[in-house]
């Protein structure tokens, strides 16, 4: 995949029914590498992948296009990939459509991601702590890298940076030691509030709330995983649950550190 590509890449997507605009693949595409399957000169499948670390990636984009389905470019795009990768762990999220598939190629599944989107609601205000803050990220705040890298199991130092150069981010302190994060930016039809790193629930729900009362009426999105337990919460206040996926690893899986954890996704394809 070359940046040549990604009109047509992110045409096959919005024929899909997939949000993701021009700038979310040349986003994807700098921070990753990719493959396309062609057919008489015409792009009909993508997949991308990010490496992290030495020893973990992660797949997603995998699209084949409506009229090319049923020929195995999908498996092909995924074995070629695969290969590319080496003796990586690989993570991806699934729908139920490339479930199937994905257990062929020996992926076992972890965990489940739900996808909450809409209008932001006016939501209720932040209750915090004694001694804990919510702020802006400042420029002593050199260990959320870190912190994200533990939360996920992987080295996101890379990833964070790169993220962080696109988006607002706000920094969770507790007795003014930086404890959790969350971003906000531009993503598909609106803002996606992502990721959000925290120490726990209550901590992620201050983080979230931030972000929503910025953007209240404002249409919204947040992948946030089944362990994080915030689904019924952020139903009730306004952002309901619109679909899911299920978190699938091909190899040894990432091993997160107790806490922080990771309560919302950067990207359903970038785990």
């Amino acid at each position: 995949m070359t940046a040549a590509d990604l009109e047509a890449a992110t045409e096959l997507s919005r024929e899909q029914q997939w949000p993701h605009r021009d700038e979310d693949w040349e986003l994807f595409l700098s921070l990753g590498e990719g493959l396309v399957a062609e057919a008489g000169g015409k792009l009909v499948g993508t997949i991308m992948a990010w490496r992290f670390g030495e020893t973990m990636a992660t797949i997603g984009m995998v699209i084949v296009g409506s009229a090319a389905q049923g020929q195995g470019i999908g498996r092909k795009l995924m074995e070629a990939m695969i290969d590319q990768l080496g003796e990586r762990t690989i993570v991806l999220n699934a729908t139920e459509e490339g479930l199937p598939l994905y257990l062929k190629l020996g992926f076992v599944e972890t965990g489940q991601i739900y996808q909450h989107q809409g209008p932001a609601p006016d939501v209720p205000l932040t209750e915090l702590q004694p001694g804990e803050r919510v702020r802006p990220k400042g420029k002593a705040d050199g260990e959320l890298g870190e912190l994200y890298g533990k939360a996920s199991g992987m080295e996101r130092q890379a990833l964070f940076d790169a993220l962080a150069g696109d988006s607002r981010t706000v920094v969770l302190s507790r007795d003014q030691h930086p404890v959790g994060f969350a971003m906000l930016r531009r993503f598909g039809r609106g803002w996606s509030i992502a990721p959000v790193v925290a120490p726990d629930a209550a901590g992620a729900k201050a983080l979230i709330l931030h972000w929503l009362a910025v953007k209240q009426g404002r249409f919204c999105r947040i992948d946030i995983t089944a362990e994080s337990g915030l689904g019924d919460w952020l139903e009730e206040l306004g952002l309901p649950r619109v679909g899911s996926v299920r978190t699938m690893a091909r190899g040894p899986a990432p091993v997160p550190a107790p806490f922080p954890a990771v309560f919302g996704l950067a990207a359903q394809a970038l785990g």
